[in-house]
């Protein structure tokens, strides 16, 4: 019997079926936080929870936006940004953007198109690769992250979400 060798993929939808169960589950930890720590809490001199997930608002929309269309924008800059507080200082701030951002990234990804993942690009104008990669790098980044939102969660003593309740 002759061996066939398959090729396995994975679809556009599905990938991003993956990226919002992280975001989902990112954005539980987020709102696991009392405002005061979120805004202020730092272990061994990381950044505190705000900030980093301040950080993963502004790859979320725009990462997307890059991905779909091969232009890398700032967050101010995407269509209907003008319509949401693009640098939130409350946890309420941070969840609506992040909600804002979880929609956009919904409504941009059925533009993407199936060979845009192995297109050669210049995210950010700064790190080139395959786009593929740049969408592991933004999910790789977020669960690092929220590792550390894990980390600063227990030393406050307070339960995080479970990990798989994507």
């Amino acid at each position: 019997m002759e061996s066939l060798q398959q090729e396995t993929t994975i679809t556009l939808s599905q990938l991003l079926a993956h990226w919002q169960g992280h975001r989902s589950l990112t954005r539980k930890v987020i709102d696991a936080f009392p405002e005061d720590q979120l805004l202020s809490y730092t272990i061994g001199g990381m950044r505190t929870f705000a900030e980093l997930a301040m950080e993963l608002n502004s790859m979320g929309a725009t990462g997307a936006h890059g991905i779909a269309t091969g232009e890398w924008k700032e967050l101010h800059d995407l269509r209907g940004a003008e319509t949401i507080d693009t640098s939130p200082q409350t946890k309420a701030g941070i969840l609506n953007l992040w909600d804002w951002s979880t929609a956009y990234i919904n409504g941009i990804w059925p533009q993407v198109a199936p060979f845009r993942l192995q297109e050669i690009d210049n995210a950010y104008g700064q790190w080139e690769g395959q786009v593929w990669w740049h969408l592991c790098y933004f999910i790789d980044n977020e669960i690092h992250h929220r590792g550390q939102g894990y980390v600063y969660l227990r030393a406050l003593g307070i339960e995080p979400p479970a990990f798989w309740d994507r």
